[in-house]
């Protein structure tokens, strides 16, 4: 069951300013227009401030230029999303895995070594030459191949396979399904049209902070490493090829794939679905339109869009131009028309 705390035991924990009663008690989180009397909610954009005489939130954690109402309960703070973060760490402590320490039906091989308070949920497996940082959870059914080495305080969730050599520095999180280190994807074709395997003997390197998202793929480099710097962000269900090196706190959207060999700059964000070609290289602060499609290097920063990639305002008037379309074929029509009957009164 979640933890029960009052607000004025909220404010302590969370460094916020408490409006209302202290002694009003919660149990849990929900959004504005579904909370209830027992539950803590939060509003961050001021566009939304009308919900706040609607909902039935027991607590609302505002920011501090949004000034609080009469009959209702706040947190204030320079962050109220973050606040609202702490709190829901604090009220849902219990849905954590209950599986602590070494379960019995894990494998284990003789040589691993693990530092103090690590967790290894059930039917998980850890090969030869494994080393796993202080304070680490590997939940249940998570595969872990020979010699990975895994940071302190990560997190490895349900279904996650590690192949051999990857590194995985500290607080680095792993969502269910995730692979790190799969072959990345090589061929030799023949003569007679076969396709022979190139191994992949490199590895994957995710620095501190990183997350991955469910069902993400990286695929381990042919040599070296496929590298994910640190603070980094992953959505789920994206593609990262071998040799791929991801700058500093780069954020990459759902659906996304990114070729071989490419490199990116610190703070490059990629809108879901984007695609980047082989080996080029995205200079710091890019940001990438959804869908968009990189197929040759950027070397300045800024907003980009479209396929093939174009600058974002560019991108935007082409396509007002595009939804246009139907009206300038009409006008073209009829200027066509009104043109032929002029050659006609000419020839008269």
């Amino acid at each position: 069951m979640p933890h029960d705390f009052t607000l004025e035991e909220l404010a302590a924990k969370t460094g916020a300013e408490l409006f209302g009663n202290p002694q009003h008690v919660v149990s849990g989180v929900n959004s504005l227009e579904a909370a209830s009397s027992s539950d803590v909610s939060f509003l961050a954009n001021p566009r939304y401030k009308e919900w706040l005489d609607h909902t039935g939130a027991g607590v609302i954690c505002i920011s501090k230029l949004m000034p609080p109402i009469g009959g209702k309960n706040f947190l204030i703070s320079d962050n109220p999303s973050k606040t609202f973060q702490l709190i829901t760490d604090l009220l849902l402590a219990s849905s954590r895995s209950a599986f602590e320490g070494i379960h019995p039906s894990s494998i284990i091989h003789p040589s691993v070594s693990l530092a103090s308070d690590v967790s290894v949920g059930p039917n998980s497996t850890l090969d030869q030459g494994v080393v796993v940082g202080e304070g680490t959870i590997i939940h249940p059914n998570v595969s872990i191949g020979p010699e990975v080495v895994i940071g302190k305080q990560c997190i490895i969730h349900p279904g996650v396979v590690i192949r051999e050599r990857c590194i995985l520095h500290n607080r680095v999180i792993l969502q269910p399904g995730a692979v790190i280190g799969s072959c990345g994807f090589g061929y030799i074709t023949d003569a007679e049209g076969h396709h022979h395997k190139i191994e992949q003997l490199g590895n994957v390197v995710l620095e501190d902070d990183v997350e991955i998202g469910a069902n993400t793929t990286v695929d381990r480099a042919r040599f070296k490493h496929t590298y994910i710097s640190k603070g980094t962000k992953i959505d789920n269900l994206v593609q990262i090829g071998h040799n791929v090196v991801l700058g500093a706190h780069n954020i990459v959207v759902a659906q996304t794939g990114i070729s071989g060999s490419a490199k990116t700059g610190k703070y490059v964000v990629f809108g879901g679905q984007a695609g980047v070609m082989g080996h080029v290289e995205i200079a710091d602060y890019t940001q990438i339109a959804t869908r968009g499609g990189v197929s040759k290097s950027i070397k300045t920063g800024g907003q980009y869009g479209g396929s093939p990639l174009q600058p974002f305002h560019e991108f935007n008037k082409h396509r007002v131009y595009l939804r246009n379309i139907e009206k300038y074929v009409k006008r073209i029509e009829e200027l066509e028309k009104q043109l032929e009957q002029l050659k006609k009164n000419l020839v008269i």
